[in-house]
């Protein structure tokens, strides 16, 4: 799903600042989103034709939607694209000092993603866990299970794989699926690097 973000809060121009605007933004985020899809899928919030994003606005619209749908175990995964350097800028002064990270991304014409890059922070172990999701093929899934059983000479305990597992879906950054009480995980997007 692509949401145009000029087009869900067009009375506010290509100037989204203040935390009472992003407030405003993120109830119609919350109604956009209302249905529910059946299955895991990225929903792409496209900031194409906006100039100005300040971190207020995106601390109370992207980020608190982030945590509310995310903690309800939305299907949808956000991802930020079609960011200009000015809001990208802003996105990468709210997410450093929180220690938090986003995925961010181009999409062509036909809504396809590329240039998709992890923004932000990671600590380290939940880096290398992120790395070895996106190492999957894209119809392979993992599980804290496996990952104790094929790196057991890191000595990493499988709890410890499985909260990191845990953290980085609740990000919004890997796709977690439930299988009645298991869970396995999965990449949100193939090819994603770091950095701006």
């Amino acid at each position: 799903m692509q949401i145009q973000i000029r087009e869900l809060i067009k009375e506010e121009g290509p100037v989204l600042a203040g935390a009472i605007t992003g407030r405003k933004f993120f109830t119609k985020l919350l109604d956009a989103t209302a249905n529910e899809p059946p299955t895991p899928e990225p929903l792409f919030l496209d900031f194409a034709g906006v100039d100005v994003a300040t971190a207020s606005f995106l601390r109370e619209s992207v980020l608190a939607f982030r945590k509310t749908i995310r903690a309800r175990r939305s299907n949808f995964y956000p991802i930020i694209a079609n960011v200009n350097k000015v809001v990208l800028d802003e996105i990468a002064v709210l997410l450093g000092p929180r220690g938090d990270a986003l995925i961010i991304c181009s999409l062509d014409e036909k809504g396809e993603p590329y240039a998709s890059r992890l923004l932000g922070a990671l600590d380290p172990k939940q880096r290398i866990t992120f790395d070895l999701v996106q190492k999957l093929e894209e119809t392979e899934e993992t599980n804290a299970a496996e990952l104790y059983k094929d790196h057991e000479k890191d000595k990493i305990e499988q709890t410890a794989w499985n909260n990191r597992l845990s953290a980085l879906a609740a990000l919004g950054l890997i796709v977690e699926l439930s299988y009645g009480r298991s869970k396995r995980y999965r990449p949100l997007l193939k090819g994603v690097e770091y950095g701006a």
